[in-house]
C-alpha cells in the first residue's frame, strides 16, 4: 500500500537519522508522537 490510507490521509514520514535534538534524552520518532498534540517552533538566529 502506498503512503495514503483509505481515508485519504498522508502519513508523516519519521525524522531523518543525525539531527540534533534539543532537551530530549534519546531522537524523537514519529511513532513516540502518536496521539500526542505536538508544536513545531522554527527559528533563526539571524
Amino acid at each position: 500500500m502506498d503512503r495514503l490510507t483509505l481515508f485519504g490521509k498522508v502519513r508523516a514520514p519519521d525524522f531523518p537519522a543525525g539531527l540534533e535534538w534539543l532537551n530530549v534524552e534519546k531522537p524523537l520518532t514519529i511513532a513516540d508522537l502518536r496521539g500526542k498534540v505536538v508544536l513545531l517552533d522554527f527559528w533563526t538566529y539571524g
